[in-house]
């Protein structure tokens, strides 16, 4: 084909039939017709600002009396064209049984103004700006250049705690005003990487309430609420944070490369000691519990801090050591009432989950029998083939996440709130959380902004949260037990979300004494917004029990198409997942290999 432009003085003469080839399907119609809206695709068309092409057969003939413009070239979908241009000759819209955002979408590209404001209230028709039935509220930033995008949202209580890039902002959640802003750190010069928050520090004369802010492997501390805001200090870990957190009232950070800093808030002291690398973590009451790449379980008892901290030691103590050695990549404690890992009486049972980097998941407990002992091997499960990222051990439910986002889950018996040999761990579900995010995790079992899961205490219903792409107004909740859907959530506002979390707070009214679990999404124009998770998981108990649950709980293969379309996976290598040609091999982890989340050698293949 060669280009040809048509010069606006040669239509300027008597009536003018276009002939158009869109797609390889031919139409004929007036140019009239096609420039009655002005400032379209149509109109810098035939005015010559857009070259065009003709096919084989596109020779131009001019009269003076007439025109007829033979077979112009447009590389359209020629089905979606057929509404297209029957709105341009009768100004009604006649879909033709094609799906109404392809004829929106083709609209948009044409330029068709008037149809894609029609077709976008048609679209829209069931959205409200002031959200679904599950939403709570909205929380807008301060007005401040530094807090434009969530970066992510964290809770104790009824607080919680947003990251902005330089700055960290806390929300307490009151009887008659619901959420109000309670704190604003000052400008953070260095980038706000990882936060904790603790609003009932007990034992210390600093105050109740403290957040902390991790950039680099700098470590900031404030004290806020019934006292002024104080600067605690800052101290150094001297490597990069990859994980933040209190245990008790103490504030622990953790870095892959095996070294652990702990400031107690007695006697306010810092302190830092180096261990194996780090590849998992998970803390219990007042006990902190550390997986590592040599196959180890530590423990550290953080009540015995005020008494082993003067002689440099934080007490680490193996507690377990996998059969095969294998890097402990995921941790999950679940400790039965009056349970404790130091032993002494009767009804003490502890259960550890965890998950291994060739994709074992392992059940271990220490009943009083064994006290004194280490917890004994009760079960093992080899069912997933990639490195597990994600395990936990609930009431009700086993749950194992490998890094392809498969998911398998057993349902777990007791007896008398211990775990039960017989019939032991039943398989329940297995399905896929497919997700695309370009979030890389630093290593294994760090929350982040955008975790799939599992959220929620171990004693109620675990779930997932499904953002299927990086850039993204929209996300699915789903049961983790069974995969199923709880609900979609839709931004009120249209913007991008860029984190969640899921947190339950206290029942703040003078008769609700009920947990409440709210869902939080962070979002690109730096709101919050909030929704009643704990009415989401009523509603869909209810429809279940009424309703034949079918199909998958994430998207359906048309939604999952729309969301697909609106990213470009060739040119984002992260979103692409290598593959190893032999898939009959399970991966074992090499000596001194850094196991991480998106590092090559985290090898991924079918389970």
């Amino acid at each position: 084909m060669e280009s040809v432009s048509f010069s606006p003085y040669s239509l300027s003469v008597g009536d003018t039939i276009i002939k158009l080839n869109v797609g390889g399907k031919r139409f004929q119609t007036s140019k009239q017709t096609l420039t009655w809206i002005p400032n379209t695709f149509f109109t810098c068309l035939l005015d010559g600002r857009i070259p065009t092409l003709k096919d084989e057969n596109g020779d131009i003939q001019c009269n003076i009396d007439r025109a007829i413009y033979d077979q112009i070239f447009i590389d359209r979908d020629p089905d979606a064209f057929i509404p297209i241009l029957n709105y341009l000759r009768t100004k009604e819209i006649d879909l033709r049984n094609i799906g109404l955002s392809t004829v929106k979408h083709e609209a948009e590209f044409y330029g068709i103004t008037p149809l894609v404001r029609q077709l976008t209230l048609c679209e829209n028709k069931s959205d409200s700006g002031c959200g679904s039935l599950h939403f709570s509220a909205y929380l807008s930033s301060p007005n401040d250049a530094s807090m434009k995008r969530v970066l992510s949202v964290t809770g104790h209580y009824n607080w919680i705690a947003v990251s902005f890039a330089h700055c960290i902002c806390c929300y307490k959640l009151t009887e008659t005003s619901g959420w109000q802003l309670g704190f604003t750190s000052p400008y953070l010069a260095n980038f706000a990487e990882k936060m904790a928050l603790n609003v009932r520090v007990i034992g210390g004369s600093l105050g109740d309430k403290m957040i902390a802010v991790a950039s680099g492997s700098q470590i900031r501390l404030w004290s806020f609420g019934s006292i002024p805001v104080t600067q605690i200090g800052t101290f150094e870990l001297y490597v990069s944070v990859d994980a933040l957190f209190f245990v008790g009232s103490h504030l622990v950070a953790i870095s892959h490369t095996g070294k652990i800093g702990v400031w107690h808030s007695t006697n306010q002291h810092w302190q830092k000691q180096d261990l194996m690398p780090i590849t998992s973590w998970d803390a219990a009451a007042e006990f902190l519990l550390l997986g590592c790449r040599n196959g180890c379980i530590y423990y550290i008892d953080t009540q015995k801090f005020p008494l082993r901290m003067k002689d440099n030691d934080l007490l680490v103590t193996q507690l377990y050591k996998d059969p095969e050695n294998h890097a402990v990549t995921s941790l999950s404690v679940y400790l039965t009432p009056k349970g404790n890992f130091g032993g002494g009486g009767s009804g003490n049972w502890i259960e550890i989950a965890y998950g291994t980097s060739s994709g074992i998941v392992r059940v271990i407990v220490q009943h009083p029998e064994t006290v004194g002992q280490g917890p004994q091997l009760l079960q093992t499960f080899t069912v997933h083939r990639n490195a597990i990222t994600n395990v936990m051990l609930s009431e009700k439910n086993l749950i194992s996440v490998c890094t392809e986002k498969h998911v398998r889950t057993w349902t777990v018996t007791r007896f008398r709130g211990m775990i039960s040999t017989q019939p032991g761990s039943v398989p329940l579900a297995s399905y896929r959380v497919l997700t695309l995010s370009n979030v890389q995790e630093p290593f294994y079992g760090l929350e982040a902004g955008n975790q799939i899961g599992p959220y929620g205490h171990r004693d109620g219903e675990q779930i997932f949260i499904q953002k299927v792409i990086p850039e993204i107004n929209y996300l699915y909740v789903r049961l983790a037990s069974t995969g199923k859907r709880v609900c979609k959530i839709r931004s009120v506002d249209g913007s991008n979300i860029t984190c969640h979390s899921v947190h339950e707070c206290e029942g703040v009214g003078r008769l609700s004494s009920r947990l409440r679990k709210f869902f939080f999404t962070g979002h690109e124009n730096g709101s919050i917004q909030v929704w009643d998770l704990s009415t989401a998981l009523d509603d869909a108990q209810k429809f279940s029990e009424t309703n034949e649950a079918s199909g998958d709980g994430g998207p359906s293969e048309s939604e999952l198409q729309k969301i697909l379309e609106q990213c470009d996976l060739a040119s984002d290598a992260r979103s692409s997942w290598h593959r190893v040609p032999d898939n009959n091999k399970r991966h074992e982890p090499v000596e001194n290999e850094e196991i991480r989340v998106g590092s090559p050698k985290a090898v991924i293949s079918d389970c």
